[in-house]
């Protein structure tokens, strides 16, 4: 033990060595490692804890928490966003260029490097966000993308305020703020209640806008490497790496979440909104309605379609595969139903019997030809 601590004591002092004495004795930056206990304390409670202790108990409710929590969000990244941008980014003092620290106690020079400060500590609210999902079971939304994006930001930008706070990365920390306004104001609206979802249409492009974020950011960085920029370089390929890595984790989350689920829905589209069999649609209930299934011993063999279909009776539907039939009173009104590329039309029989196009086609045929043996007698 006496050993650990003697190491924690060394890096200490060395990285207080080469740090910004400005920020030497704020909260949190004289040394590394509460930074990294706090990130690893959150990844414990998030994938193990949390979900141990919520196991047996119901979700919570927090529906005017989370609208209160979001609401702060946005009004604090919208602040932050405005520091970031009123010392340097969006008065013109800062070039895209090329930005090197300004490590002088310049009254906007300080206003920058407490910005600086004040955006590493929005990383550490960050994680109620995660902490909301598992108090209220959501354990599908902690996916590795979103604990490694939340769980590694306090210790990236903790090195950012300790040795370059201002200067070139702070790109960085404006972009990111701004996503983060329309990130939260997303969520607010959404915990308010259903009423709320048509007017988040938009959401399938956070993800796209989070991925812009680190191109633009990757592009800012990198472009360091290929001009002459006092700005140290291993904080060029700290920052652009990190941009990298999340772009490419945020590319899969992107995949997986919008086209593969697009791709099931087409791929349902493509049979005609296809049901289980057994299932009919009401008109008047407006809700799929799962219709008991009939024995085997009911079952006759009537003809093939779709493979096999058994006969109906007392409304039970077996073998439908293509579109939905409607019951009104146990009458159906005809439709179509497309059966190996060729259209039948279908229809209802007596006692809310409901028969696909093909089979009636071929119940209506046998019915026909009884009538004439019955005439010719």
């Amino acid at each position: 033990m006496a050993l650990i601590m003697k190491y924690i004591d060394t890096v200490t002092r060395y990285l207080d060595s080469h740090g910004d004495s400005r920020t030497k004795d704020w909260p949190m930056m004289s040394s590394p490692f509460p930074t990294l206990a706090v990130c690893l304390t959150y990844v414990y409670l998030v994938k193990v804890l949390g979900p141990r202790l919520m196991e047996n108990r119901k979700p919570l409710h927090l529906q005017n928490t989370l609208v209160l929590y979001n609401a702060i969000q946005v009004v604090f990244s919208a602040w932050l966003f405005y520091e970031i941008g009123i010392s340097g980014w969006l008065t013109g003092h800062y070039s895209f260029r090329c930005q090197p620290v300004d490590y002088s106690n310049n009254p906007r020079t300080l206003r920058m490097v407490h910005a600086c400060w004040w955006y590493y500590f929005s990383k550490f609210t960050e994680f109620m966000d995660t902490i909301f999902f598992v108090l209220r079971k959501k354990t599908s939304q902690v996916t590795t993308l979103h604990v490694i994006h939340h769980g590694c930001m306090p210790m990236s930008v903790w090195f950012g305020v300790k040795f370059t706070p201002g200067g070139h990365s702070t790109f960085f920390g404006l972009l990111n703020t701004f996503v983060h306004i329309v990130m939260y104001t997303y969520y607010m609206f959404s915990a308010m209640g259903p009423q709320y979802q048509k007017y988040l249409w938009w959401k399938k492009y956070l993800t796209t806008l989070q991925m812009v974020q680190f191109i633009l950011i990757m592009v800012h960085a990198f472009q360091l490497l290929f001009i002459d920029c006092n700005y140290p370089k291993a904080f060029v390929w700290w920052i652009g790496m990190h941009a990298v890595m999340f772009f490419f984790l945020f590319n899969e989350f992107y995949k997986a979440a919008y086209r593969n689920r697009l791709m099931r829905k087409n791929a349902l589209l493509a049979n005609g909104h296809a049901k289980p069999n057994g299932y009919c649609k009401s008109i008047n209930a407006h809700d799929d309605l799962a219709m008991p299934q009939p024995t085997a011993a009911s079952v006759t063999p009537v003809s093939k379609a779709n493979g096999s279909a058994a006969p109906l009776t007392n409304g039970h539907a077996n073998g439908l595969s293509n579109g939905y039939k409607q019951l009104a009173n146990g009458n159906a009104p005809a439709s179509t139903t497309t059966h190996n590329g060729s259209a039948h039309k279908g229809g209802a029989g007596p006692n809310g019997l409901l028969t696909n196009g093909y089979a009636t086609k071929l119940l209506d045929d046998a019915s026909q030809d009884l009538k004439q043996r019955k005439t010719q007698k």
